[in-house]
């Protein structure tokens, strides 16, 4: 398969971002990202203004980031010619998002910050929501924030990529609960906005350029052919490939700054059948099929089911055939950082649930 890397969950001038949007491809391009996946606040105003498209050799693709009336349950939609409405609730925005056939994640769902009041906590609080199509289980900037005290702001202000540790084990939870029951893809965000800070009340620094936020928090997609890089005309296929392959969790969340996760796998196979991330299977038996997987540098491999540990090794692949039906997935972990977080391979039974 064909592994592209992308940034999701970008904001910029068009809402509460500090940069323009040629700045902000060019630091993507700079990095190596494949794609970018741009979500201002409650606005496809760069869309209608014709930004989408191939620039700077990147993919840049416009979605928008929707609140309610009190600025809780932030979701990201991707795939919309025009917004859904506004001063509706959560239920009515993910409802409308799918029927008008686009694809959309809850961000940052157990955010919890209060380091700084201004910047309060959006956490989602609408479960009962049912058609969203999977979860930000990391934010770069939601942990970076949660994290923040007045005895370690300074380092972390510094070295903004180094105090990044792994997603929130009540979201990582949550998803796995939910996996049980339907696929719930998972996917990372940045929330980068070029945060810029006062010194001393004579100029502002960008304390958080896209350039850094775009080193961590990645999510790579993997897709059956490759890319048409640079070509206008096959643009609107090939977005409209990469939104599928999220939709169906055929993607890995990862932290590029712990070491390059390029080329790790994570599959299933049966006598006569393989699955990817994101699949489901009527679990056939016992013994009847084999989880494979294989990471580019050594690491330590977690294995889970169900959101348990089920087996946990050091080292760079790992097979094993699978016990019960369950919702299985992967993580790699270097030291006590998290570096890798796959997405589930289903078996269960034939209604569909884990």
């Amino acid at each position: 398969m064909y592994e592209y890397i992308g940034a999701v969950h970008v904001h910029s001038r068009y809402s509460d971002g500090t940069g323009d949007i040629p700045d902000i491809v060019r630091a993507a391009s700079e990095v190596g990202l494949d794609f970018l996946m741009l979500s201002d606040h409650n606005t496809l105003r760069p869309k209608q203004d014709g930004w989408e498209g191939w620039r700077d050799n990147v993919m840049l693709l416009i979605g928008y980031e929707i609140n309610d009336r009190e600025d809780r349950n932030h979701y990201l939609a991707f795939g919309l010619g025009k917004t859904v409405g506004v001063r509706i609730t959560a239920q009515e925005y993910v409802r409308r998002v799918r029927e008008q056939g686009g694809i959309g994640f809850i961000a940052h769902p157990d955010e919890k910050r209060n380091s700084m009041p201004e910047h309060p906590p959006y956490p989602w609080l609408a479960w009962d929501a049912s058609e969203f199509d999977g979860i930000e289980i990391w934010n770069h900037m939601s942990e970076w924030m949660e994290g923040l005290t007045d005895e370690n702001k300074f380092q972390r202000f510094l070295h903004p990529l180094k105090s990044i540790t792994a997603p929130p084990e009540e979201t990582l939870g949550r998803w796995d609960a939910l996996a049980r029951e339907r696929r719930v893809v998972a996917i990372g965000g940045t929330d980068a906005h070029g945060h810029k800070a006062d010194v001393m009340g004579f100029f502002d620094v960008e304390v958080f350029p896209y350039k850094v936020m775009f080193k961590s928090v990645h999510t790579h997609v993997l897709l059956d052919e490759p890319l048409r890089r640079g070509d206008a005309d096959a643009f609107e296929e090939d977005k409209w490939r990469i939104y599928e392959a999220l939709r169906a969790g055929r993607c890995f969340v990862a932290n590029s700054y712990q070491a390059d996760p390029r080329g790790f796998t994570f599959h299933a196979t049966s006598a006569d059948e393989t699955l990817q991330q994101g699949d489901f299977m009527v679990f056939p038996g016992k013994g009847k099929i084999a989880l494979h997987v294989e990471l580019p540098r050594e690491a330590r491999i977690r294995l889970l089911c169900n959101g348990e540990v089920h087996k946990e090794i050091v080292g760079r692949e790992h097979t094993c055939s699978v016990p019960h039906a369950g919702a299985w997935r992967v993580e790699a972990w270097i030291e006590d950082k998290g570096w890798i977080f796959s997405n589930h391979i289903r078996l269960g039974n034939a209604d569909g649930a884990c």
